[in-house]
């Protein structure tokens, strides 16, 4: 078998294999690259609350008062626990959330998380979960590897790696090249 036929072959099915390893790749890396902006694996939605006549003395509160307070939000099914983080202030936590109040003022937070489909689970595995998958994932990069390296040589003449390829592969290369100049 001729090198180039060996090359195709290697690119292509490669290329196929690792189709769905490269979309979890490329959306979690773009998740985390933005990961100051917004929380990729979760939403959270944020609720501002009053409660009326609560007592400003935190040794008044007990479990069953913080659990009235969980059911007037429809959360008493959820409730996890209570305490008071500072002076002055309640947090009582449910299943994915919490409810955070200030007892002087009755004025709170009612928060809620949610996992966000697709980047949630992109994100999980982009994390290397467990042995196996990093496994996997070191497989993957090494396939990476061949598909860049077997890339080059699909193209023969002034579109391949002798002619046009050579002048987009040298940019390629010197764009993250000149990123580390700058700003390292």
């Amino acid at each position: 078998m001729k090198w180039r036929k060996l090359n195709r072959i290697l690119h292509r099915d490669l290329g196929y294999f690792f189709f769905g390893m490269t979309l979890i790749y490329a959306l979690s890396g773009i998740a985390l690259n933005h990961i100051d902006d917004w929380n990729p694996s979760y939403s959270i939605q944020s609720q501002e609350i009053t409660m009326e006549s609560l007592p400003t003395d935190p040794s008044a509160i007990d479990r069953d008062d913080a659990l009235d307070i969980a059911e007037k939000y429809g959360e008493k099914d959820h409730f996890r626990n209570y305490y008071f983080p500072e002076p002055g202030s309640l947090k009582i936590f449910i299943e994915d959330g919490s409810i955070t109040l200030n007892l002087d003022s009755g004025k709170g937070k009612l928060e809620k998380t949610s996992r966000r489909p697709v980047f949630y689970e992109v994100n999980y595995l982009h994390y290397n979960p467990n042995a196996w998958w990093t496994w996997f994932s070191d497989i993957y990069a090494a396939g990476l590897i061949i598909i860049a390296v077997t890339g080059l040589f699909i193209l023969r003449g002034k579109k391949g790696i002798k002619g046009r390829g050579a002048w987009l592969t040298a940019m390629g290369i010197l764009v993250p090249l000149i990123f580390l100049v700058i700003f390292q």
